[in-house]
């Protein structure tokens, strides 16, 4: 069973720091790339950050550059979203998402995680 597993969020107060984890299982997590996503309620889902399979990393939303990083550990199957200096605006839905284009696109996503900066 393919499952994207994310873990890790909460509230936190603003300036604090969180890292997200997302957890592979059923797929082959080494061969893919991942991304994070985030979704505010009403708002569309929106791209944070991206890694490829070998660990080459993307920030890819203007408004967390110098404060979010994005990782990989291919041995456990896990991904991570490093988020340091957190600000109310970061308040989300974090997503995790893994996908492959070979013969067609092959994606996953996670279930989500919220996250919650505020004093």
């Amino acid at each position: 069973q393919v499952q994207l597993v994310e873990s890790g969020g909460g509230l936190v107060q603003p300036g604090g720091s969180l890292r997200l984890s997302c957890a592979a299982s059923g797929f082959t997590f080494s061969g893919f790339s991942m991304a994070w996503y985030r979704q505010v309620l009403g708002k569309e889902r929106e791209l944070v950050a991206s890694i490829t399979p070998d660990g080459s990393s993307t920030i890819n939303l203007h408004s967390v550059k110098g404060r979010f990083t994005i990782s990989r550990d291919n041995a456990k199957s896990t991904g991570y979203l490093q988020m340091n200096s957190l600000k109310p605006d970061d308040t989300a839905v974090y997503y995790c998402y893994a996908w492959v284009t070979a013969w067609g696109r092959t994606e996953y996503w996670g279930q989500g995680t919220q996250v919650t900066v505020s004093s």
